[in-house]
């Protein structure tokens, strides 16, 4: 009798613990759904940023609150990296994967993988090209941000000799420049005179803007797509001993952006909002887990941060 009741026993402790496995990726629900909780991964381009780090942290309090949990992995602006990791959080099996891509069109392979695998994602802060891959993306207003820093350039040098700091692999870099060049047209005395890849960090920016200021001695602009690219310009033109003849504007609205707005050395940045960005990826993921209706495409505000309005934006 005692052997038939261990047997029973062991079973039973099997057939738990498998049940626990299943609903742990896919299948659960969630507290709100009365189940266990789901497992939710994020790949970002990188967290050597601290745009990405709140972004992240938006998506954590989020889901957190749900009960869930955030696997967050950082691709080191590394494409194979990249693919790599959403491979492991597909094999995990995660019940929603959100994806800041290195690359807006080399990320195509790994959303073709997550859909078969019956796994959704949702893109953060940098479109795709492929949209149909994705439930959807939420982003900044990146065309308004990149108008935004060529009004503030052109408030201070309406006849610039102006170069651009890029990163064309990235969609959010491409739409910045395209609104900051739509915003060109309406001052016709500026003049771009480059446009260059800068990597989008501060250490890939500092000796691409070197060069740059080398090579046109009327250079008297720059136009950097984020904070961490403009630092790197910032920190070539002191070296050069140029800081004070070239205005320079960029996108993030990072603390060490709107410090440097107050020391004079940045002339704006287009605030972005990257916890309010991560509430709402956050907030499309459940209204998909609830079968709520999802917006395929969410625009988060923008806003550009001068020295005349920079103590409203310091934390």
């Amino acid at each position: 009798m005692r052997i038939i009741q261990s047997f029973m026993l062991i079973l039973l402790a099997a057939t738990v613990g498998c049940d626990s496995r299943d609903n742990a990726g896919t299948g659960g629900a969630g507290p709100s759904g009365g189940a266990s909780s789901r497992l939710i991964g994020v790949s970002f381009q990188t967290m050597n940023n601290p745009f990405f780090v709140d972004l992240n942290n938006g998506l954590k309090s989020a889901v957190e609150a749900r009960g869930d949990r955030l696997v967050t992995l950082d691709a080191q602006y590394n494409s194979s990296k990249q693919r790599g990791d959403v491979s492991d959080l597909i094999n995990q099996g995660a019940a929603l994967i959100f994806i800041n891509p290195v690359n807006w069109e080399g990320v195509k392979g790994s959303l073709i993988q997550a859909r078969k695998a019956n796994i959704p994602c949702i893109i953060v802060d940098a479109p795709v090209e492929d949209e149909s891959l994705v439930l959807s993306t939420v982003a900044s207003d990146n065309v308004e941000a990149g108008r935004l820093a060529a009004r503030a350039l052109a408030a201070v040098r309406p006849k610039a000799k102006l170069v651009i700091l890029q990163v064309a692999v990235n969609k959010a870099s491409l739409d910045r420049v395209a609104g900051f060049k739509e915003e060109l047209a309406n001052h016709p005395e500026m003049t771009v005179l480059d446009i260059q890849e800068c990597k989008g960090t501060t250490e890939g920016a500092l000796p691409v803007a070197r060069d740059l200021i080398g090579r046109y001695s009327e250079l008297d602009a720059i136009f950097a797509i984020n904070d961490p690219s403009a630092l790197g310009a910032i920190s070539a033109l002191e070296s050069a001993g140029k800081l004070d003849k070239v205005a320079v504007a960029s996108v993030d609205g990072s603390e060490r952006a709107i410090a440097a707005i107050k020391q004079g050395k940045l002339v704006s940045s287009s605030a972005q909002f990257p916890v309010e960005m991560g509430k709402a990826a956050a907030e499309q993921a459940y209204n998909h887990f609830q079968g709520v209706d999802v917006q395929k495409d969410v625009k988060v505000r923008v806003e550009l941060i001068t020295k005349d309005n920079a103590d409203n934006f310091a934390k």
